[in-house]
């Protein structure tokens, strides 16, 4: 039997960097297409701010709150739970 060794994830490849921005890209989709379908107006300033993200924490938090907000903007509100 032969080994087989991945340099996935974690080690920084082409391959890892290639899969985690498809992972952000979808991701930015995702968040767009739940604003749309809730009927929130979403400009073309959040719109770019959203596609141009590549960090998957963010784009996670964005998603959750792409799923309860009345404005496109307040997807970048900051989180006011540190300051109580």
């Amino acid at each position: 039997m032969q080994n087989v060794v991945t340099h996935f994830p974690g080690h920084g490849t082409l391959f890892e960097e290639k899969y985690l921005e498809g992972k952000a890209e979808a991701k930015s989709e995702d968040i767009l297409r739940v604003l749309s379908v809730r009927g929130v107006p979403v400009s073309d300033d959040v719109r770019k701010h959203v596609t141009a993200c590549a960090d998957l924490d963010t784009l996670t938090t964005w998603s959750d709150r792409s799923l309860t907000v009345t404005k496109a903007e307040d997807l970048f509100a900051q989180d006011d739970t540190a300051a109580s």
